[in-house]
């Protein structure tokens, strides 16, 4: 079987297993990966780029690095290389634990119970819970829903595209390093600075990918695209911008504004100011969006690789 075929099949078993199972809630590749990116962090820390970037490198080489040798000691059996690219894919997408942490607090929300709601959204993205009224609450979901559409499935689905299982797996590594040392704290505004700017980059053809199937899968693509174009450079993450403004342009509604990070408020732009404020049911409207949005990019990659390889067969 060729390598663009074993990708598709393996990376729609992957997601459909990710459908239908979620995240485990013991023993997730991704949580033993941050472990080990922990100690290594606990080894090389200083405060210097340099010290950082081994980190990076050491982190995605290796985790790149054992994936490439999986693929090479089943590449001989189609029906092996079919599995560990599904269970490399439903490792490393998380869009159904993505939709379910919002229609909890969704759920919350809805009964008038903004504490609950407050009390789960540390499960979903950085905001400060407490800094936050219902609608600020929704409005978080949102944009998270809207962010990680990219970085927990789009991204990864763009780069197994590209390169198979050690393509996913760098993706989610890179992800997740991201996560736990790239933002500007003190500790870590030098130290995650490659790490920081690595995720820039390898998500930047999600983030447009994106952008492009919300406004196709959405209910106003017109508005989608003209948010994306109007606001997205105002953002100031390259790839959230245009994946934030698409949804909002798609679901009608404004996102951006004020918020609260670590104690740290931040005034950002508004995104699509010519639609309304989010409610309590805008959280079921994006979920839906992002499942819709993640099945289309699996037709995408998947054809994508197939018209790459040659291969329309």
């Amino acid at each position: 079987m060729r390598a663009d075929r074993v990708f598709a099949y393996g990376a729609a078993a992957g997601l459909l297993g990710d459908l239908l199972l979620g995240d485990p809630r013991r023993g997730h590749p991704v949580a033993a990966f941050g472990r080990a990116a922990g100690a290594v962090e606990r080894v090389l820390w200083r405060d210097h780029r340099g010290w950082g970037a081994l980190h990076t490198a050491v982190c995605v080489g290796g985790a790149a690095g054992i994936a490439a040798l999986a693929s090479h000691s089943v590449r001989r059996s189609r029906t092996a290389s079919v599995a560990l690219t599904a269970a490399a894919t439903w490792a490393v997408v998380g869009g159904t634990s993505l939709g379910r942490e919002a229609r909890t607090i969704g759920d919350a929300l809805a009964v008038g119970d903004v504490e609950a709601a407050r009390e789960r959204l540390p499960h979903l993205c950085g905001r400060d819970p407490q800094a936050l009224d219902a609608d600020g609450v929704a409005r978080a979901v949102v944009e998270s829903v809207a962010e990680n559409t990219s970085d927990a499935v789009v991204g990864a689905l763009v780069w197994g595209a590209v390169g198979g299982v050690p393509g996913l797996v760098a993706f989610r590594a890179v992800n997740t390093l991201d996560a736990m040392v790239g933002h500007r704290s003190a500790e870590y505004r030098r130290y995650g600075w490659a790490s920081a700017r690595l995720d820039d980059v390898a998500g930047w053809p999600g983030a447009r990918l994106t952008a492009v199937l919300a406004a196709a899968a959405g209910g106003d693509p017109r508005g989608a695209v003209r948010a994306w174009r109007a606001d997205a450079r105002k953002h100031p993450s390259p790839n959230a911008g245009p994946v934030e403004a698409s949804f909002a342009g798609a679901l009608g509604v404004r996102l951006g504004g004020t918020l609260s990070y670590g104690g740290r408020v931040e005034h950002r732009p508004v995104l699509n100011d010519t639609g309304r404020a989010v409610r309590v049911g805008d959280i079921e409207r994006a979920v839906r969006l992002s499942r819709r949005v993640s099945l289309l990019a699996l037709g995408v990659c998947a054809v994508g690789r197939m018209l790459s390889k040659g291969d329309t067969s």
